[in-house]
Parts: structure tokens; sequence; C-alpha cells
């Protein structure tokens, strides 16, 4: 199956040359039906999209080849992320290429409100002339609260600042740092709704921003306030809205989006001060190319190099760190491998640790490789992308670490997993740029992966190793590798054996009966 690409919507030729010209084969379809997108999505391992196609369970469902989904713009509403997640699809999004645009728009609606410029053009274009009826407020000096100030929340900052307003902001991701930069006051909620002069959004809806501004909340702002949102329809209670601005109690609002769009009636339409944009917000020349330009880059450089940007459901790599990630993914996959192979009952708990040099890079995906295969025995179709939800879901504990030294090697995974209360742990390194087991149940010893691997605890006394090489014979599987590990004479100790075939139930039956023999397991990578 080759990396071919889908575009589905309406997209510039500059950005299906990116495609072209990366050796990414392309195909433009826009206007498709859902029927016509869910028969030929199987071919695909991208898809570009804008707002138009909408990527639901159905079309995932079709889409047994696909990779990646790029949003050509910040907003992924038409995307199921959590089941794209499940299949291991990659969602990624274009958040910094329309977000100047939509700062503009912004301070755009935000002037409007304060000058009722909506309102004054159609009365002026009627003929009515009414100067005494328009009577605005100034910007100048005025305090600004910001929910939300990330991207485009930081650009209407540094605008208003010019206008020379105050600005205060609200967001939970703000460091005090970052604030400090900006010049902007952090603070909390409750203050933003008592200080600000006028309001705008910058958040994504979610369970913890619907209804930020709700009834309760617009009665707690100042006589007065204008309201801007050109984030997310749902962020403000559009009724308690509409009954204040009737009362009075906020002066003025501007919106771009709505709870439901397209908006042919709104609670909101033909209220006082009230003006309304159709999700402009985006919608420049610029900002379309640019976003357009972007995803098919982003698109480009996963299906070419594995790097990941922007995504929406899993860590992302940049193309410079992909090839130095690769052998630390490798590894990662084994060690995961192994400690969901000796997860015999229910896994309680996870725990990864980095020491040394490893630490520098970015662990995130490593983390995510180990998870998806811990989980794998449990639930074969799991991948990389929905591990993290998946053990986040089950209610199992994770936990990681980072240690900038290491005591032997220069970089050390260790992967710890729970199971029947009792810890079980492997830890490995990159040694000649091949993935190796270096621990195990914190002894040492130095052993490569191989296909088929026979994993003994037991105690170390005299004969074990010839009853379990006669044993082996005898069945006729040959050893490859044998590596032990202990704790000192006559205590714990470890066998690691590469083989050459499987193991028979009844041959580790035999195994596990040897007198020395605490655990045995059969582990295929």
């Amino acid at each position: 199956m080759t990396n071919k690409v889908l575009i589905s919507d309406k997209i510039s030729q500059a950005a299906i040359d990116i495609f072209k010209n990366r050796g990414v084969e392309v195909d433009y379809k826009p206007g498709m039906t859902k029927d016509e997108l869910i028969a030929c999505i199987g071919e695909y391992a991208g898809l570009a999209i804008r707002s138009a196609t909408k990527v639901d369970k159905d079309v995932l469902a079709a889409a047994t080849n696909l990779k990646v989904i790029g949003r050509a713009g910040i907003g992924v509403d038409n995307v199921d992320i959590p089941e794209a997640t499940k299949r291991g699809v990659i969602v990624e999004n274009t958040p910094f290429g329309n977000a100047i645009t939509t700062a503009e728009h912004a301070i755009a609606l935000l002037f409007a409100a304060a000058r009722q410029i909506g309102a004054a053009d159609v009365s002026t274009q009627a003929g009515k002339w009414e100067k005494n009826r328009f009577n605005g407020v100034e910007l100048y000096a005025k305090t600004l609260g910001l929910i939300g100030c990330g991207n485009i929340g930081s650009i209407v900052a540094d605008r208003a600042l010019g206008l020379k307003m105050k600005v205060v902001a609200y967001d939970p991701f703000l460091s005090p740092e970052r604030a400090i930069e900006l010049g902007v006051e952090k603070v909390e909620l409750e203050e933003l709704f008592k200080r600000a002069d006028a309001i705008t959004m910058h958040v994504p809806l979610t369970d913890k921003t619907r209804n930020i501004l709700s009834r309760e909340n617009i009665a707690k702002l100042k006589k007065g306030v204008l309201i801007v949102n050109c984030a997310r329809g749902g962020l403000v209670d559009e009724t308690a809205l509409a009954e204040a601005l009737k009362s009075g109690h906020v002066a003025g609002a501007a919106f771009d989006v709505f709870v439901t769009e397209p908006a042919k009636e709104n609670v909101l339409f033909g209220c006082p001060n009230f003006t309304a944009t159709p999700h402009l917000g985006a919608s420049t020349t610029e900002a379309q190319e640019n976003v357009a330009l972007q995803v098919a880059e982003q698109i480009a450089d996963y299906l070419t190099t594995g790097a990941v940007t922007n995504s929406l459901n899993t860590p992302s790599i940049t193309a410079e760190e992909a090839p130095k990630l690769k052998p630390w993914v490798a590894l990662a996959t084994k060690l995961g491998a192994f400690a969901g192979q000796v997860v015999d009952k229910d896994l309680e708990a996870v725990e990864i640790e980095y020491e040394g040099d490893v630490t520098g890079l970015k662990t995130a995906p490593l983390s995510s490789a180990i998870i998806a295969e811990v989980l794998r025995p449990m639930m074969s179709d799991i991948n990389m992308v929905a591990a993290p939800a998946i053990l986040k879901e089950r209610g199992t504990s994770l936990l990681e670490a980072k240690r900038e030294t290491s005591p032997i090697y220069d970089s050390l995974v260790r992967v710890k997993v729970k199971t029947e209360g009792k810890w079980r742990t492997i830890a490995g390194t990159i040694v000649g740029g091949q993935p190796k087991v270096v621990e195990v149940k914190s002894m040492d010893l130095e052993a490569q992966f191989h296909p088929h691997m026979l994993f003994i605890n037991n105690t170390d006394k005299p004969g074990f190793i010839g009853a379990l090489g006669s044993l082996l014979g005898e069945a006729g599987i040959n050893i490859a590798t044998f590596h032990l590990g202990r704790e000192g004479e006559g205590q714990d100790a470890i066998a690691l054996l590469g083989i050459d075939a499987d193991v028979p139930a009844d041959v580790l039956a035999k195994l596990k009966a040897l007198p020395q023999v605490r655990y045995a397991k059969v582990l295929k990578f």
C-alpha cells in the first residue's frame, strides 16, 4: 500500500504541489458525498480536509489504511478524534496558520461592539442619520479580560496593549513567566468577571469550557461589559446573553460563532447592539493559503519522515527527532512486549523510568510504545496512538520518572508492571545500535532480543542449568543465546534464553516442575 493522500475539500494548487514535490501521490476530490468517501477512503494513508468533510465512525471504519488526517484550520469538530485514536490514526490541525487572522477579527468585533458599528451601518444606509443614537465607548484605558491566552489569545493581548488597554487573562496553562513576557496579568476567572470592561474568548469547547459564561457568570460581570466570541459556539449561554443585552447589563456583544451553525436563526439576532458574522475568523486569503500549505507539509512530513506536527492525539515528533528516536522506539516496543507478556492477571499499575542521555529525547512516544505493548496481550488491536488514553480509561495508574544520570549505561529505560500485588521489572538500552535487555528483576545481565525467548525465575542451585539443557535438548529445541543473572550464590536468579522454536505446553509444564523453578514463561517478539 503506497502513501497516497486524498484531498476531499477545496485546497490551493500550491498545497497539492507540495505533496507532488515530496514524492507523495495525491488525489484531489473535493465535494464527495459521504458514501463516495467511504467507497474510496480505504486506498489512502493520508486525508487532507477543511471543515466540509465529516470524518465520523463510518468513514474511519472504512479507512483501513489511513495513518494521518490533516485539518487545514484549528477546529476539528468534524473529526471523531476518539474513534481515530482507537484506530491508530493521527489527527493534526494547523493552529498557527490562521491565528493572526482570527485575532484580528476578534479585535474588529471588539471595535464593532464598542462603537455599535453594525447597527450604525444599517441605520445610516437606511437614510436615518441617527448621530445621537449611537453613543459608543472608548477602548483606551479599559480592561480587557481574555478567557484563554494561547496562540490566538496572546496575539489579541498584544493588539489590545497596542490600543493602550489593560489586559487580564484567565488560562490555567498560562505560566506566570509567560504572562509577564506578554505583558498581561494572570487572574482567576472570578477576578476577571469583576474587573473586565470587555471580554474575548479564546478557548476550545470542552466539558470544562461549555457555557463558561453561564447565566450565573454573566450576572457577575460589570454593568456595561462588552463580550466577543470568535472561538467556539457554546462558550456562552446565548439565551442568558440575549436577556442581558435587552436589560442593558451587557452593553454590547459580537459573535462569529454560534451553538448551531449555519446560524439561520438565533436568540441573539435582533438584540440591542449585537453584531454577528458567519464564522469568518479564519476567512482571509492569507490564512486560507497558510493553513492549506501547512497541512500539506505536515501530512507529507509524517508519511515521508515519520515527523508528527500539531497532533491532537499523539506526541509530536520533528523530522530531526524522528531518526534519533527510531532505535529507542524499537527498544521501548520490545521492553513493553516483555512486560506485557509477564502480566499473568490484572494489570494494576505501570511505571516507566528513563535514565541518562535518553532523558534529553522526547520520551512521550517511547512511553506510548511501551504502554501499547504492555496492553497488547489484553487487546490485540491496540496502537501507540490509542494506548495512553485506553490505559487511563482502564483506571490503571501510570508513573513516569526521569534521572539525568545512569549508574552503568549512558542511557537506560526501565519498565515496571504491577500484577497480583507484585512488581515485575525489565530494563534495556541500545548497544551497538541494537536494543538489549540489561536488567530483569533488578538483576544485571546483557541479552539481545530473540523472536522466541524463555524467561525463567529460579533459585540458584547446582543442577538447574544441566536439567534445563537436557529438557530442551530432549524436546529438540535449540538454544541460540543463554544469559544468567542472580542476586548471589544460592539466592534468587534468572535465566533468559533465546530459542529457535516455541516451547510446547507439555515441555513447559515439565520445566515448571523442576524444583529450582519459581516462574517460567515463553516470550515472543
